[in-house]
């Protein structure tokens, strides 16, 4: 006959396991969530009416079947404008700006799920635009202060235009 004990030990073991905490985020992840709350601030502080944040959409399948899911930051309206915002952090702008890795590829990515969150809500006919906001988080100097951020929006940043197919007129 079995005891108790070893049941009793084996959930005591399963629960402690399971009580452990997270593994907390890398340090480029905890950066750009930072960065993503400063940047919703400091839009709230511009007048931006904050919609959605880091809405992500299944957009299709690659050349494999797998789904695509895309990412859109932040969603906001600027008076009757839908404002799709890309928020990159940097902890420097030494080497390039922030807003320099957004991308023609990332832009796509950003515009196809603008287009699928559109379609979604039924706003295919309603003004917006693409903005960036470009947030640099210095890290703390000798005496351990931390100088301010330098958050800076970039309206209308890129249009669908250049994603469009140009037909070659005669």
């Amino acid at each position: 006959m079995l005891s108790l004990q070893t049941p009793r030990k084996l959930f005591e073991q399963a629960r402690a396991r399971l009580a452990q905490k997270a593994p907390a985020p890398a340090t480029h992840i905890a950066l750009g969530r930072r960065g993503e709350r400063l940047a919703a601030d400091h839009l709230r502080a511009l007048g931006f009416e904050l919609v959605a944040s880091n809405f992500k959409l299944n957009v299709g399948r690659n050349r494999r079947g797998a789904v695509v899911q895309n990412e859109i930051d932040l969603v906001a309206y600027e008076g009757p404008v839908l404002c799709f915002i890309e928020v990159k952090t940097r902890r420097s702008d030494w080497y390039a700006a922030p807003e320099a890795n957004v991308d023609l590829r990332k832009q796509r990515q950003v515009a196809r799920a603008a287009r699928a969150y559109r379609r979604l809500l039924g706003l295919q006919r309603a003004p917006y635009r693409y903005d960036v906001v470009s947030v640099i988080l210095p890290p703390p100097d000798a005496e351990g202060r931390e100088p301010a951020p330098r958050i800076e929006l970039l309206r209308n940043f890129w249009t669908e235009d250049k994603f469009r197919k140009r037909r070659w007129e005669q």
